[in-house]
């Protein structure tokens, strides 16, 4: 096990995190009441499962007002052998590394938990966009610190983007969850256990599944065998134009436009892309600026967003999160919840 130190760039809570993964349909159970974030999940070669236990150090400056500094985050990162063969995966580390910034530790999946926890992006410019930009400042105070959780990796969240295809969210979760059981890795962390996710190799094999159609158990071979040929790499799809990420990302088998931005933004980490393809934010996004009409013009929406810019995905994704806290006051679950959200 080697102990990693991240220090978040601009104002961060994973006390916040935690709270949305609670009500994240993807997110296994693992315990973050205790302020621990919990993390399984396979290396690109299929070789290891990476765990890790994350902490942060208390903080009072989380707010869009920016004073002080968010506390350090502390991650106990441990590679755990499957024993499986790499089949010919490329390995970068575990799940895609993407690089983090200068005095990022070296350790081979300390910049995936940063990419988990969009602490690889600087977002010290948070506050000066919260200044120049009402809206901002009002979700950064109602969310104060909240950056996107992501998945592991693309690969998972390609492989969620196919579950979930028709189906309501609590089924799409019960299915994953039982995935991971059957056919992932148990490990334990920080005294709880956990199944990672299949790794790419393994699930290239899977014939059949419950609450799985044969076309759907198509697909994720298909996403299986991308992320097994270093296609689903959270750097590679970064570094890429937007467009040509996404539009790779749609060609593979079952990914429509959705989909391909949720792997983009949530898989890979993009912190600035708007999500062109999904109607929930636009509402949301149309009632906060008291747009007209029953329906938001999506280009009116792109317009509006580049006051976002660098961080229109983390905008969009607290916009979610505040239409999620007001369907929550009105209902029995969350907007974002366990039975609601696909993204």
């Amino acid at each position: 096990m080697t102990a990693v130190v991240l220090t978040p760039r601009g104002p961060f809570s994973l006390a916040a995190g935690l709270r949305f993964l609670e009500g994240f349909a993807p997110a296994p159970d693992s315990g973050g009441r205790d302020g621990t974030l919990r993390l399984a999940f396979p290396s690109d070669d299929g070789r290891f499962t990476v765990t890790a236990a994350v902490r942060q150090d208390e903080t009072s400056a989380t707010s869009s007002a920016g004073a002080g500094r968010a506390g350090i985050v502390r991650a106990e990162i441990a590679l755990h052998p499957t024993g499986a063969p790499s089949a010919g995966a490329r390995s970068t580390g575990a799940g895609g590394a993407s690089p983090v910034g200068p005095g990022t530790p070296r350790h081979p999946a300390a910049a995936d938990v940063a990419r988990i926890l969009s602490l690889d992006v600087d977002g010290s410019g948070l506050p000066a966009l919260g200044s120049a930009e009402p809206l901002v400042a009002e979700l950064m105070d109602e969310f104060p610190g909240l950056r996107p959780v992501c998945f592991p990796s693309p690969y998972e969240a390609a492989a969620w983007a196919v579950i979930g295809q028709r189906v309501r969210m609590s089924h799409a979760a019960a299915v994953k969850t039982l995935l991971a059981q059957r056919y992932g890795h148990r490990v334990e962390v920080a005294g709880h256990e956990l199944f990672a996710f299949p790794a790419p190799q393994v699930l290239r094999t899977l014939t059949s599944f419950p609450g799985l159609t044969e076309v759907k158990v198509r697909r994720l071979h298909g996403v299986a065998e991308a992320a097994a040929a270093g296609e689903l790499d959270a750097a590679r799809l970064r570094a890429l134009p937007a467009e040509d990420a996404l539009a790779a990302l749609r060609e593979l088998p079952g990914i429509g436009p959705f989909s391909a931005e949720l792997i983009l933004i949530r898989g890979a980490g993009h912190p600035d892309l708007f999500p062109r393809h999904e109607p929930r934010l636009h509402a949301a996004m149309a009632d906060a600026y008291a747009l007209p009409g029953p329906t938001a013009d999506v280009a009116e929406l792109v317009r509006l967003a580049e006051r976002w810019r660098p961080y229109r995905s983390w905008i969009a994704f607290l916009l979610r999160a505040r239409a999620g806290e007001r369907v929550r006051s009105r209902s029995t679950g969350p907007y974002c919840g366990r039975t609601r959200c696909s993204s």
